[in-house]
């Protein structure tokens, strides 16, 4: 049976993992904590416990950032706030902030320094 807190896991590809941890942690304002698996190394998000879902930039070898295939949405707490970030930082927004219907929140997609296709929701 599927777990309803899906994905349970994500990881967002890298060339340069410091490049990217000091990006995600300037946009979003928190701190990466960094692991060495094998031959991978990740800069892992915050993690709050169950039912939470969290996950990682990865660095490694048959890894490349692109704007093709998934979106990972990352809930944050504005939108807005975080875009104004993203502008700072001269990343290209995909798609601006655009409320949901039925007072879902709002989300938005942008490209990040590595190249890779990200999203961010936030409830209001």
């Amino acid at each position: 049976m599927l777990n309803p807190n899906v994905p349970a896991w994500f990881e967002i590809p890298t060339l340069d993992l410091d490049r990217a941890q000091r990006y995600y942690e300037t946009i979003l304002g928190t701190t990466l904590a960094r692991e060495r698996i094998g031959a991978a190394e990740f800069a892992m998000f915050p993690y709050a416990g169950q039912p939470n879902t969290t996950g990682a930039l990865l660095r490694m070898d048959d890894c490349e950032p692109s704007v093709q295939g998934s979106t990972i949405y990352l809930s944050v707490a504005d939108v807005r706030a975080v875009l104004e970030r993203i502008a700072a930082q001269g990343s290209d927004v995909f798609v601006p902030c655009t409320e949901l219907p039925g007072g879902m929140g709002w989300f938005a997609q942008f490209r990040d320094c590595e190249g890779n296709r990200v999203g961010l929701w936030s409830p209001a």
